[in-house]
């Protein structure tokens, strides 16, 4: 791909970098970037600068939020004895778009994958035990995708945790083997969780 202007190839290689984003996509948002107006471009760059700096994770459970806690964990309607482990950021938020979840989150950052060289300590998932000890958690959902690592997940938390006075449940198989929770549409992740399970080690 030739360039007519080294500043457009370098905003280009960018866009590029994003997931999902390749060079013939990136190249077109680039140029739709050019036809903006000063206003609208330094929104734009606005925005993304405001990202980086305000956004941090909620100290309770990992969610992301602008403040010190998310909006979940201040909201005092919430169950906060039902505590949800999901992956990341997106399953919160396709979970709480289904509309049956009253409880709290604890959002991991990823799974375990010895493939891709995540293991558990670089995964938020040692403060779960002290979240469990420190209040009146009576109940945790596992609600990660039904996949080769989520299961593997799945274990290491239970084996974790079992020892504990609680629940240790898991969402139903209504999602589909192999496929991420963020994908499932809302009716079948919503009865899912409606229709959780105990967790055992044989599943």
């Amino acid at each position: 791909m030739q360039f007519s202007s080294h500043y457009l190839e370098q905003a280009v290689d960018q866009l590029a970098s994003l997931p999902g984003v390749g060079r013939r996509t990136a190249l077109r948002l680039a140029l739709d970037l050019l036809k903006r107006s000063d206003i609208e471009l330094n929104d734009f760059i606005s925005a993304i600068s405001a990202l980086q700096s305000n956004v941090q994770n909620c100290l309770q459970c990992g969610n992301i939020t602008d403040n010190i806690t998310c909006h979940i964990c201040d909201n005092p309607k919430r169950d906060k004895s039902i505590i949800c482990v999901v992956e990341d950021i997106r399953d919160v938020m396709a979970i709480e778009s289904t509309n049956s979840f009253e409880g709290i989150y604890h959002v991991l950052g990823g799974l375990i994958s010895p493939m891709d060289g995540v293991g558990p300590q670089q995964l938020n998932i040692a403060s779960l035990p002290e979240r469990i000890q420190s209040g009146a958690i009576k109940e945790i959902i596992l609600a990660l995708s039904p996949t080769m690592e989520g299961d593997t997940t799945n274990f290491y938390i239970y084996k974790k945790i079992k020892e504990l006075d609680i629940i240790v449940s898991r969402i139903s198989r209504g999602i589909a083997v192999g496929s991420e929770l963020q994908y499932a549409d809302e009716l079948t992740l919503g009865r899912s969780l409606q229709q959780r399970q105990v967790f055992e080690l044989t599943q």
